[in-house]
Parts: C-alpha cells; sequence; structure tokens
C-alpha cells in the first residue's frame, strides 16, 4: 500500500514530465516521419496525419534518402565528416591529456603561469582567429586540406580540454603515484598504465564535447576547407541544400536525419561514461 501511495503521489510529477519530453521531440518526430514522405504528401498534409492510417506503409519511401546520399552528394559528404571529425577528435585529446598530465603531477618553472595563460585562451572568441589563421594556412599550402581543419579545431579545443582534465587529474590521490614511482614506473609509465585507465569515463565524456563540436561545425569547415564539394562535410553540404533546395522538405529533412544519425549513436553509446564522468567531476569537485 505505501508503495502504490507513493507511486500515485509522483504520477502528477510523471505526467509532467512525460508531456515536457513529448513536446521537446515532436519537432524532431515531425522531421523525421516528413523525411520518409513523398514530396506531394508533405506539401498537400501535415506529418501528423500518417497517424491517421498508421500501419498504412504505403505512405513511406526511402526515396528520399537515396536521392540524398546519391544524387546529392551526402554520402561522400559523411565520409568527408568522418575523415574530419574522427582526427579531430583524437589529437586534441592526446595533446590535451599529455599537458593535463603534465600541469597536473609535474613540477617545472611557470607551471602556473602557463597553465593561466591556457585558461586565458578558452575566452578568446573563435571568429578574432579565422582571418590570421587562414592567411597563414594559405601561405603554407594548407588551405582547403583536411589538415588546416585538424589543426584548427586542434587548436580551439585545446584550452578547454587541458583545463578540465588537469582539474580530474589533479584531485587523483597523490599516494597512487607515490606508489607507482617507488614501484620503479616512470611518468610516462604511470601515464599509460594507471592515470589514463583511471579516466575513462573524463575522457569520454571530453570526446563527446569534443567530437560533437566538430561533427556540427559549419564555421571553421566553411573558413578553411573553402567550400570545396569534394571535402565539404556534412554540414557545409546541408547548408549548400538549403540555398539550393529551399521548397524540397523531402530532400532536406532526409538530409538532416543522415547528418544526425552519428552523433546520437555516439552520445547513446558513451552515455554510460559521459553520466559517470560528469558525476566524478562533481563529486572530486
Amino acid at each position: 500500500m505505501e508503495r502504490l501511495a507513493r507511486a500515485l503521489g509522483r504520477a502528477p510529477l510523471h505526467l509532467v514530465i512525460i508531456a515536457i519530453a513529448l513536446l521537446w521531440i515532436s519537432p524532431s518526430l515531425g522531421m523525421l516521419i516528413s523525411s520518409f514522405r513523398p514530396q506531394g504528401d508533405i506539401i498537400n498534409s501535415g506529418w501528423w496525419t500518417v497517424f491517421q492510417h498508421p500501419f498504412d506503409f504505403t505512405q513511406f519511401t526511402l526515396e528520399n534518402y537515396i536521392r540524398v546520399l546519391t544524387q546529392e552528394g551526402m554520402g561522400r559528404a559523411f565520409l568527408n565528416s568522418l575523415f574530419i571529425a574522427i582526427p579531430a577528435t583524437l589529437i586534441p585529446i592526446a595533446i590535451a591529456s599529455l599537458a593535463a598530465y603534465a600541469f597536473a603531477w609535474m613540477e617545472f618553472r611557470g607551471r602556473q603561469a602557463l597553465f593561466m595563460v591556457v585558461i586565458g585562451l578558452i575566452v578568446i572568441p573563435l571568429q578574432m582567429t579565422l582571418i590570421p589563421v587562414l592567411r597563414l594556412f594559405f601561405r603554407l599550402g594548407l588551405s582547403g586540406t583536411f589538415l588546416a581543419v585538424w589543426l584548427a579545431h586542434t587548436g580551439y579545443g585545446l584550452p578547454l580540454q587541458v583545463y578540465l582534465l588537469r582539474n580530474f587529474f589533479g584531485a587523483l590521490p597523490a599516494e597512487l603515484f607515490e606508489s607507482a614511482y617507488l614501484d620503479g614506473a616512470s611518468r610516462w609509465t604511470a601515464f599509460l598504465r594507471l592515470l589514463l585507465p583511471l579516466s575513462v569515463p573524463v575522457l569520454a565524456s571530453v570526446a563527446i564535447f569534443q567530437f560533437l563540436w566538430v561533427w556540427n561545425d559549419l564555421l571553421v569547415a566553411l573558413v578553411y576547407l573553402g567550400g570545396f564539394e569534394r571535402v565539404a562535410p556534412v554540414t557545409l553540404k546541408l547548408s549548400l541544400l538549403v540555398g539550393s533546395r529551399g521548397q524540397d522538405w523531402h530532400l532536406l529533412t532526409a538530409a538532416a536525419f543522415v547528418s544526425m544519425i552519428l552523433p546520437l549513436a555516439v552520445f547513446f553509446s558513451l552515455q554510460r561514461y559521459f553520466v559517470r564522468g560528469i558525476l566524478a567531476g562533481a563529486l572530486k569537485g
């Protein structure tokens, strides 16, 4: 009886949460349904009309996705985004973890001053660096290449990643490293075999943030890649589709979901590490 009473007492709260969730996902649900509808149906009726005959599968089609991936070039753009996002996520995390380890557990002259400089870089607007960095890349012959975007995202993502990882690394017990050094472990061994395994949750959290930022980025890709079709990511390709096919909603909705598939998969697959990383940071201060 007590459990039933508690459940009934929480029922209004659960109903409110469910209602808010439905309102929150309704635009995405409408876009998903529209991406599978023929062009004529989208023009003549709203997406919610499919629920009048939910088991009538003739009102859905895969033609929108087939056309977007083949004729409109989203398939090539999807591969380009993968080729951009994966290195642009792994490279800054590797550098940031090494820098954070040095700031947290290695003594050297000017450590605190250098760390404050890194923190100060977080507040510098990205837009202030676009023209100087673009001119540098142009002189080096890197403009319009994947390497330019990798380097740009690495530079833009490093300050925040170093700050977050340094705080987590510094909260680990010093006794762990002292015992490892007494057993003959070098700093490199302690970093690889002790620090990294303990830091999987926070590394996964940082990886999610960086990957989603790089995948959803349009400004950096547009500036440093220059709009070239052969290296255009999904965000740039989608913006071009909006400009050239602003009335073809059946294509735009399909293209939008093509760009959303991988970020959703990454987030949900690493969600448990993400939550553990957030909780670890909260508990350790």
